[in-house]
């Protein structure tokens, strides 16, 4: 019998906003999420973050893991590890809990 690993099963889901969607609210995940579009609002997940190129987010960031490339307007929180590319913009505090 296979031990339930929390972990792993956090990091299983995964969510995506593709190029070309646009999402106005806030958004809680326990899973990854990949932003390739445009997201106005908070975002609160246990998992990583990922702002693509085409990325941008207008709003107060909270997660364990952060990769930027894209956009970001607002504070970044995040427990563990944050990464930004030389393609990333962002305005804002970023804090590291």
């Amino acid at each position: 019998m296979a031990k339930y690993n929390e972990s792993e099963a956090i990091s299983a889901n995964i969510n995506l906003i593709g190029g070309g969607t646009e999402i106005t609210g806030d958004i809680t995940s326990n899973g990854d999420l990949r932003i390739d579009g445009i997201h106005t609002g908070n975002i609160t997940t246990r998992g990583k973050i990922v702002v693509g190129e085409t990325g941008r987010i207008k709003g107060e960031i909270f997660c364990k893991n952060a990769d930027i490339s894209g956009t970001v307007d607002g504070k970044i929180t995040v427990s563990e590890l944050i990464a930004l590319k030389s393609s990333s913009k962002v305005t804002g505090d970023m804090l590291s809990t």
